[in-house]
């Protein structure tokens, strides 16, 4: 069993958060002969081998219990004690498989989530069953998987590694019904010998040896529940005039809910000792507490949502984790987790205490605040006089951070929450245009500090999000772009049938907003999306429509780009003529914008059309005017490629001498060490 800074009914950090440092080494009290019996359960014969057959799958080990069991603790020593042999050197994978509500997490979220902790990047849009087969593919070495709070069968089945090398320990609350081989584990409460040192080394060693009988009295009331012994233990410690005669009077004095099942009531009792010895303004954080993101709370949050200050926050969250109502990751920028066997009772005070408009209320007060750290998380990294750092110096201290680099970490610890905090922002539907704010932000933030790439599931997600709030709002303009950016993703990722889909119904959203920036861009997705498709005069049509639009707003960079990629798929399409038409258009446009190295490089590729149409000779004249551009623009790699470009003209018309003259220019242009190769568009390949 834990001690009592660390909770016993779940994981000691949430996924992205960092560990503490130099911390109190753990403890562990009892379950000898259950961790006994989980040991010997991994060498036991499973169904296959009783069968003769080679295991297909990882074992499954079960640790059943009621919440505040400690469970998760048992987990937590046993899989330490593993990782300890050195049987598992790949180390260990945790996930929490039911969120604070009670409600099952879907396998694309624990998925992805696991796949995260591995370092392999979940495509952006992929669904569960193609999540947990990549999981299951990437778990080929020998990792121990923990899967927390698991609700059924159905949960863990898609999370199980196709690899007898791997182990997955999973905590429920009863019976995992559907795995073959599973014996679960039950455990209740602790033994009274193991009890009473919990309470001792909470409250120290004398206040138990003075009366030993009734602190065992004191361990019977709690039921043996650790989270219940941690919560009183906490309690003794910060009352330290209080006898364990006192507390255990109270306890026995303490009427038990009778809605409560017979096994909850001891740590429903020990819960409320604590919370009514409460002051009035921490009471009031710890039940506000319930409307913390997944749980996870910062000294910020619980300024927001009780309306004080942000140093009173952070010092009542640390005297909540003395009482072991909260847990703490204990980092520089600490991060506190509300018990999953705490949130049922913190959340029914809420209900019964507080009005509905003041949740609200707080809960609005925790969306601004946290819009306004993920925008001083992002302008953070914008240049030194720039509006937005003069917008920065604007805010209060407490909410500027000093360089990228504190912004960053503290992004990255409370990604898991900011995540969170969006989802639940948008399904509540009572604060759009705050939930709206906020995905904004933390879009811009993810993107500036991950990069849009490494960011991409995260941003598929929140763009999502955007497009539920502008379909429920009936807002066309948000939706185009939600719709625009879901289908990038979607393209990138290979699903450009999907991808057709949406740009179409975002040219739809466009033309409703009568946005002709959105209408534009669609209509040019559109033309992509068909020529990746293979199906290049569909795609030429749509490029000519986003083209003509183009025209009548006089956009000259967008008209240029239009005509590169109308003769891009004239050219695939082997209509030449008008591939050719195209080019030069471009070339001309770009002309008159004064980007010479576009234009050099729109000539080349009408060279290569005009080569492609058995038209040498004009091909070789046009490339000698892209190398006269070229050269003008003093890029180098631009002009040894163009002059790369010349000589296989040359030599495809028998005039290798001058070939060779263009050959070596090209290599003198990029020096004697670094090979000169022809750059080549992938839009104009043959």
């Amino acid at each position: 069993m834990t001690d009592q800074a660390v909770d016993t009914s779940g994981p000691a950090s949430a996924a992205g958060t960092e560990g503490p440092s130099g911390a109190a080494p753990r403890q562990f009290f009892g379950r000898e002969r259950e961790l006994k019996e989980l040991k010997a359960d991994i060498e036991r014969a499973g169904l296959d081998t009783l069968a003769g057959r080679k295991a297909a799958r990882a074992r499954v080990l079960l640790i059943a219990g009621r919440p505040g069991s400690g469970r998760t603790a048992l987990a937590e020593e046993l899989t330490r004690a593993l990782l300890d042999t050195g049987d598992y050197p790949d180390g260990l994978l945790r996930v929490r498989l039911t969120d604070l509500g009670g409600a099952p997490v879907p396998t694309e979220r624990t998925a992805r989530d696991l796949l995260d902790q591995l370092g392999v990047a979940g495509p952006p849009g992929a669904d569960g069953d193609e999540l947990s087969q990549l999981l299951r593919e990437a778990l080929t070495d020998r990792h121990v998987l923990l899967l927390e709070d698991a609700a059924d069968a159905e949960q863990v089945d898609p999370l199980l590694p196709d690899n007898p090398g791997c182990l997955v320990v999973a905590t429920a609350q009863g019976p995992l019904t559907g795995i073959p081989g599973v014996r679960p584990c039950t455990i209740g409460g602790l033994d009274k010998g193991s009890a009473v040192q919990l309470l001792a080394g909470a409250i120290g060693q004398v206040r138990i040896t003075v009366d030993p009988l009734t602190a065992e009295s004191l361990a019977e009331e709690c039921g043996g529940q650790p989270a219940a012994l941690v919560m009183i233990g906490g309690w003794l410690a910060a009352h330290p005039m209080a006898s364990v005669a006192d507390v255990t009077k109270q306890l026995r004095e303490l009427p038990d809910d009778a809605e409560q099942p017979t096994g909850a009531r001891p740590l429903a009792r020990a819960f409320r000792l604590v919370y009514e010895s409460l002051p009035q303004t921490a009471g009031r954080i710890l039940r506000l507490l319930a409307l913390a993101p997944a749980g996870l709370a910062d000294a910020h949050a619980a300024s927001a949502l009780a309306g004080c200050s942000v140093s009173a926050a952070q010092s009542t969250l640390d005297d909540f984790v003395r009482l072991g109502l909260l847990r703490t990751n204990g980092a520089e920028l600490p991060q506190y987790e509300v018990p999953g066997c705490l949130a049922p009772l913190l959340q029914a005070l809420l209900a019964d205490r507080d009005r509905p408009a003041e949740i609200q209320l707080a809960r609005a007060r925790l969306l601004e605040r946290t819009v306004r750290q993920l925008q001083s998380c992002r302008a953070i990294t914008d240049p030194e006089g720039s509006e937005a750092r003069r917008k920065l110096a604007g805010l209060p201290r407490s909410l500027r951070f000093p360089h990228p680099e504190a912004a960053a970490a503290w992004l990255r610890i409370r990604r898991p929450a900011l995540l969170a905090s969006a989802r639940i922002a948008v399904e509540d539907g009572e604060l759009d245009t705050l939930a709206r704010r906020l995905v904004a932000a933390l879009v811009r933030a993810l993107a500036v500090h991950q990069g849009t790439e490494a960011a991409a599931s995260d941003l598929y997600g929140l763009h999502g999000l955007v497009l539920a709030v502008a379909e429920r709002r009936e807002l066309p303009r948000e939706r185009a772009a939600a719709l625009l950016n879901l289908a990038d993703l979607d393209a990138r990722t290979g699903r450009t049938q999907e991808a057709l889909t949406r740009y179409r119904a975002a040219l739809d959203a466009g033309r409703a907003a009568k946005d002709p920036y959105a209408t534009g861009r669609a209509m040019e997705s559109v033309g992509g999306a068909y020529a990746e498709l293979g199906d290049f005069n569909r795609a030429s049509d749509w490029y000519g429509r986003a083209l003509a639009q183009r025209l009548t707003h006089g956009e000259l960079a967008d008209e240029a780009r239009l005509y590169g990629r109308l003769g891009s798929v004239h050219t695939y399409a082997g209509q030449y003529g008008e591939a050719l038409r195209n080019w030069r258009a471009a070339a001309a446009v770009y002309r008159r914008l004064g980007d010479l190295a576009a234009q050099a490089r729109a000539l080349s590729e009408a060279a290569r059309v005009q080569e492609y149409a058995g038209r040498p000779q004009e091909s070789l004249r046009t490339c000698q005017e892209a190398v006269e551009w070229a050269r003008q623009t003093k890029d180098v790699r631009l002009q040894a490629a163009l002059e790369l470009r010349l000589a296989d003209t040359l030599d495809r018309l028998g005039d290798p001498a001058a070939a060779g003259l263009h050959r070596g220019m090209a290599q003198r242009l990029l020096g004697k060490d670094e090979p000169a190769c022809e750059i080549r568009s992938g839009s104009t390949e043959n």
